[in-house]
C-alpha cells in the first residue's frame, strides 16, 4: 500500500499538534494548516488521502474550503465542528464532507474514525474486495472497482470516496432492502449513530449524479419505513 498523506486543518494549534502526533504514530504522513486559505493552497499542491477539516477557521471557513475543493479532489473529508446543530451537519455533508465529529472530542476517537475510513476505502479497495466482478455494467451505469471510475451513458462522473463506496455497495447487492443502520455499517465501516442525516444526505448527493430525475429516483429507491434498495434498470 502506498504512503498515506493526511491534512489536518484547524486554527487551534494544540488540536493540530495532538492530531499530527497521534496520526504519525499510526504511520501516516501529516501536514497541518491553520486557516482555510492555507488548507486550499496545500490541497492544490499535494495529494491527500484524507483531510481533517475544522468548520470554523479564519480567512476561509471549513464549509467554503470543502465547497471549493470537492469537485477536484477525491480525498475523504472528515469535518470537525464545535456546533452541535443539525443544520451544520447537513450543510457539511451536502457540500461533500464524508463524515463529521463534534467538538469537544477524544483524540483517540478521531484517530479511530480516520483509520476506519482509510481501511474501508484504501486497504480493502487495494485488495480487490470484489475481484471477481472488478467491472460491472448495469443499464446506463458502468463502474470499474479497481480504477474507481464511474460512467453514466459513457460519460465519466466524478464521485467522492463515500459516494463511490455507496454506489459499489448498492450495485453489489441489487434488489435487497437495507436499513440506514445496515448501509452505514457496510459503507462507513463504523457503528451506526442515532442520526439519519449522514446516510440520507449522501444518498441524495449520489442520486443527483446518477439519476435522470433525482426527485423521482429509479435506481436508488426509498422503501418507506425501512430504508433503501438498488433496482437495476
Amino acid at each position: 500500500m502506498e504512503d498515506i498523506k493526511i491534512l489536518v486543518a484547524d486554527d487551534e494549534v494544540e488540536i493540530q499538534k495532538l492530531l499530527k502526533r497521534y496520526l504519525e504514530r499510526e504511520g501516516y504522513e501529516v501536514d497541518t494548516a491553520s486557516h482555510g486559505q492555507e488548507a486550499i493552497d496545500l490541497i492544490t499542491n499535494n495529494k491527500y488521502s484524507l483531510i481533517v477539516l475544522d468548520l470554523m477557521m479564519p480567512k476561509v471557513d471549513g464549509i467554503e474550503v470543502c465547497r471549493r475543493i470537492r469537485d477536484r479532489v477525491s480525498a475523504l473529508i472528515l469535518m470537525l465542528t464545535a456546533k452541535d446543530s443539525e443544520i451544520d451537519k447537513v450543510l457539511g455533508l451536502s457540500i461533500g464532507a464524508d463524515d463529521y465529529i463534534t467538538k469537544p472530542f477524544s483524540i483517540n476517537e478521531v484517530v479511530a474514525r480516520v483509520k476506519a475510513h482509510l481501511r474501508r476505502y484504501y486497504v480493502i479497495g487495494a485488495k480487490g474486495e470484489y475481484k471477481e466482478d472488478r467491472y460491472k455494467e448495469i443499464g446506463k451505469i458502468k463502474i470499474d472497482f479497481d480504477s474507481y471510475c464511474v460512467y453514466i451513458n459513457s460519460e465519466p462522473v466524478k464521485l467522492t470516496a463515500i459516494e463511490f463506496k455507496l454506489l459499489k455497495f448498492f450495485i453489489n447487492n441489487p434488489k435487497q432492502v437495507f436499513t440506514k443502520a445496515q448501509i452505514f455499517r457496510n459503507v462507513w465501516g463504523d457503528n451506526y449513530y442515532e442520526d439519519d442525516n449522514t446516510v440520507m444526505v449522501h444518498i441524495r448527493r449520489l442520486r443527483k449524479k446518477i439519476e435522470d430525475n433525482p426527485k423521482e429516483p429509479k435506481l436508488i429507491q426509498t422503501v418507506w419505513g425501512i430504508g433503501y434498495k438498488f433496482t437495476e434498470e
